[in-house]
């Protein structure tokens, strides 16, 4: 599961210039479908893996849940200010072997597999840090997604071609579904579909109570 230093991401996302229209779109989007899945985060222990350099996703929800953990290459200092707050810097998945297992009620993976080499090393840590009870919510970019991120980024200019240079892979639901069976999610367990007008592929997984 090691990570090879030539493959090391060394940046987070949004660590270098200000996030664009399409990426504010996008993590708009994002917000939706977890408070979907996730209506209240009160009280709530929660890992946000990849969460990228402003943690946006996670700071959001910060005054409400009791702890998080936040794991990406490099994370804004002031977040590991805040007093419910682990940081965890270092390349995925091979960080993810200092979160402690059964320990979080809810894991988010958003838009990050698509940049690991072993995503399915990534989908197993998910599921062994997760509490009985708890949802692992996943976010990829789809097939169809990749034509219209590669228009935006090579053509238009409007998201930056550095994030799409670093994709290596994308995900229609028939091929996360027997990953995220892999890892140890139940089918049963598993709500999978298209999201962002078919643009993503959208995962949600419960661990049994």
């Amino acid at each position: 599961m090691t990570t090879t230093a030539s493959a090391v991401r060394h940046t987070a996302f949004g660590q270098v210039g200000s996030l664009s229209p399409v990426d504010r779109l996008g993590v708009w989007l994002s917000r939706r479908r977890i408070r979907h899945h996730i209506p209240s985060f009160d009280g709530l222990r929660i890992a946000d893996v990849g969460c990228g350099y402003e943690a946006v996703l996670a700071r959001s929800v910060l005054p409400h849940v009791a702890h998080a953990i936040l794991l990406d290459v490099a994370v804004d200092g002031a977040l590991k200010q805040q007093p419910n707050v682990d940081v965890v810097e270092g390349p995925l998945p091979d960080t993810l072997a200092q979160v402690e297992s059964a320990s979080v009620d809810a894991v988010l993976c958003i838009s990050v597999l698509e940049h690991l080499w072993e995503p399915q090393d990534a989908l197993t840590e998910l599921r062994r840090i997760l509490r009985a009870g708890g949802v692992c919510l996943v976010n990829v970019p789809s097939w169809r997604g990749k034509r219209f991120l590669e228009l935006s980024a090579f053509r238009l200019g409007l998201s930056p071609a550095e994030e799409m240079n670093d994709h290596k892979a994308y995900y229609d639901p028939r091929d996360l579904w027997p990953m995220l069976v892999r890892a140890g999610f139940r089918p049963q367990d598993i709500q999978i579909g298209r999201h962002k007008f078919g643009l993503n592929t959208f995962a949600a997984c419960r661990s049994p109570s």
